[in-house]
This record gives C-alpha cells, sequence and structure tokens, in this order.
C-alpha cells in the first residue's frame, strides 16, 4: 500500500512539473572547447616571375593547427538559432614543395582568425535533451602576422603575404543537455577559404601562388545556456 502510494505521488509530481526545453526562442548558447583547423589544401602551381611563369609540380602546403574555439549561438525560434564561430588565433606553417633542395620545406608561418556567421537548425523536438543541429553561413579568414622562417631569407626570400577570404561555410552538430543549463558539444565543419600568397625570390622576382585551403574544422566542447 505504501510502495502504490509513493509510486502516485511521484507520478503527480512529474505532472505538476512543468516540461524543461533544451532549446527555445530567446535563448542564448555558449560553448566553448578545443578547436582544430585541418586543411585540405589544393594549391596552383608556384608562379616565378624570372622562371617564366608557374613552375610544373611545385605546391604550397598548410599545417593543421588546434586553439581554443568559442560559439555564440542566439535562438530566433524553438528550431532555428543563428551562430558565431570565434577562436584564439590559429597558427599555421607555409611551405613549398617541388622545387627540390634547398627551397622546398618550411618558407615561414602565420596566424589567422576564421570568425564565421551560421543560420542552424534543430530539427528535434525542443524538449528533447539530445539536439543535433545543421548550418550553413558566410566566414571571414583574416590572415596575418606572416613571417618568413630564417632558412627562407637565408635562400634569398623576402616578404610574406596572404590575401583575406570571404567564403561560404557548412556544419553539422549536436548537443546534448546534461542540465537544464549544461550542455556537452561535437561539431564539424567545412569552410570554403582561398587564399593567393605572395613573396620575393632574389634574383628570380615575385613568386606567387593560389590555394584553395578548404578546411574542415572540429570542435568538442562545453556549453551553458542562458
Amino acid at each position: 500500500m505504501k510502495k502504490s502510494l509513493l509510486t502516485a505521488a511521484l507520478f503527480a509530481v512529474a505532472a505538476a512539473a512543468p516540461l524543461a526545453h533544451a532549446h527555445q526562442a530567446g535563448d542564448i548558447l555558449v560553448r566553448a572547447g578545443a578547436i582544430t583547423v585541418d586543411p585540405h589544401e589544393n594549391s596552383s602551381d608556384v608562379s616565378v616571375a624570372g622562371l617564366g611563369g608557374k613552375v610544373a609540380g611545385t605546391k604550397a602546403t598548410l599545417d593543421s593547427d588546434t586553439q581554443l574555439g568559442l560559439n555564440f549561438a542566439y535562438m530566433v525560434t524553438d528550431h532555428v538559432g543563428i551562430e558565431l564561430l570565434a577562436a584564439t588565433p590559429f597558427s599555421h606553417d607555409v611551405g613549398v614543395k617541388g622545387f627540390g633542395s634547398p627551397i622546398d620545406g618550411k618558407l615561414g608561418s602565420l596566424k589567422q582568425l576564421p570568425p564565421t556567421l551560421s543560420v542552424v537548425y534543430y530539427p528535434l523536438d525542443p524538449k528533447s535533451a539530445l539536439q543535433p543541429y545543421v548550418g550553413a553561413g558566410i566566414n571571414y579568414t583574416w590572415f596575418y602576422d606572416t613571417k618568413l622562417s630564417s632558412a627562407a631569407e637565408a635562400n634569398g626570400f623576402s616578404g610574406l603575404d596572404l590575401k583575406d577570404s570571404w567564403g561560404l561555410a557548412a556544419q553539422v552538430g549536436l548537443d546534448y543537455m546534461l542540465t537544464d543549463n549544461l550542455l556537452v558539444n561535437a561539431q564539424l565543419r567545412y569552410i570554403d577559404i582561398d587564399t593567393t600568397g605572395t613573396t620575393q625570390l632574389n634574383g628570380a622576382g615575385k613568386v606567387k601562388v593560389d590555394v584553395d585551403v578548404d578546411p574542415w574544422v572540429y570542435m568538442v566542447g562545453i556549453g551553458y545556456k542562458f
């Protein structure tokens, strides 16, 4: 009898309690975690003015980097939000290959910031603790603090510049609500980043290469809903 009364009381409390929403209109989500930019670069042949143009078989390279990623999202409706991706500056080594020794290898380094503004869509019931989503938006990548390596300078290179980029971005992600406010998050993005790199080589003039950086961007972290 006591067990039956306890069960009935628990059902009554559950029925009276308001249903918690995972995401709803007006919510602000702040996420932070480790974010990796992994370039899948595809470059043109490197053009060297003093050699008559593009040198067949030569390419530019970029390595990956992991930093602190930040997301800020505002839920416009229970299913649609606007999200801004930010991060601490990424650092990448820039290299060339195909010229042979002593040119091949690290040419220099750069920093970049890729703020990305997206519209995201959550298809599931807003009351679900599990919230997968998809999104699309626009990216601006700012390249700065470019530096040649000491080896490149010794080989006669001077100056290094990369053009900033505008491009589209797409993403998939997943929020899981641990409490009414605390969540864990994982996300994957593809960003269209195109740039042109230029430098000077003593005796050969301007060196130029077009690069489709097109990175995959991975982030895992935690978040808080206000």
